[in-house]
């Protein structure tokens, strides 16, 4: 096991710490000490996010300190390996206060345009998928094209029924409690969530006032808003796993490690891109 080197200082870093490690902060340096191996340090300022996926990695507040000021999302996994906790700093932005005054004064009208907007980025997204996948993504641009403010005709839903049979075959249904295929997707969807919360904070905007979810429970309603265009991204790389994987799909350190490089690849927003993040093995 070994980190990969960073091929420009400006790409931030996944990394997955998925055995046994002390963590701990040494001249503004991860330090991961791991018995069996030599220890590695990682520069705070070159992470993104960080993972921690055993019970038994320990680390110390000075580390905790130093991602929150740094803006590094920290993710706790349970017992089962699902992300179930995320750690963003409070202030991540020099105008978060402003930020959010504007933020919570957004008028509804143009809460339900953006999540027209984000609808039909999201079943446009869906259709590109389904055209690299089975060769065919009829009929949900039809459906993005119907889409209205605020989405009152629930097209989401009426386009994603054709999208996952089409997808994952006609007996596959999305279940967030499901195992197989659905446990995959909960996965990236969790460190896709993860990271455009990260994204959030640094912009100085709050993650739990949402432009259309709005649960009082969910810390992260925002998050969850954002990232429905980019969860086609997830599925195709759950699609592109499941080609090559036989029996029963299951989250081990291969298909959790095949699915994160989904926020390695460039996105493309107008005409800005982005180069994406390393992944290293630890």
């Amino acid at each position: 096991m070994h980190l990969a080197t960073s091929v420009h200082a400006m790409i931030k870093r996944i990394i997955e710490i998925s055995n046994p490690a002390r963590l701990s902060l040494k001249n503004q340096q991860m330090v991961v000490e791991r018995e069996g191996f030599e220890t590695t340090t990682v520069p705070i300022e070159d992470l993104g996010v960080l993972i921690l996926d055993h019970p038994a990695v320990s680390h110390t507040h000075g580390l905790l300190t130093a991602c929150s000021e740094n803006n590094v999302a920290v993710v706790i996994c349970d017992r089962k390996h699902m992300p179930s906790a995320v750690f963003l700093p409070l202030d991540g932005n020099s105008l978060h206060s402003k930020t959010i005054a504007e933020q919570i004064q957004i008028k509804e009208p143009t809460r339900k345009r953006l999540w027209q907007e984000i609808i039909q980025a999201k079943i446009r997204g869906q259709s590109k998928v389904l055209h690299q996948a089975v060769g065919d993504g009829s009929p949900l641009p039809q459906f993005a094209a119907r889409v209205r403010s605020g989405d009152p005709e629930n097209l989401e839903a009426q386009a994603s029924r054709i999208y996952w049979q089409k997808l994952f075959g006609p007996d596959f249904r999305r279940d967030p409690d499901g195992s197989g295929i659905n446990i995959l997707l909960n996965y990236g969807y969790a460190i896709m969530r993860a990271a455009v919360a990260r994204a959030i904070v640094s912009t100085g905007l709050h993650p739990s006032l949402g432009l259309h979810h709005h649960n009082q429970y969910n810390s992260f309603c925002l998050a969850d808003d954002l990232m429905e265009p980019l969860r086609p991204a997830v599925d195709m790389k759950v699609y592109e796993l499941c080609k090559t994987l036989t029996g029963e799909p299951e989250l081990t350190p291969d298909t959790k490690r095949f699915i994160l490089e989904i926020l390695n690849r460039k996105a493309i927003c107008g005409e800005d891109k982005s180069s994406g993040v390393e992944i290293p093995e630890l």
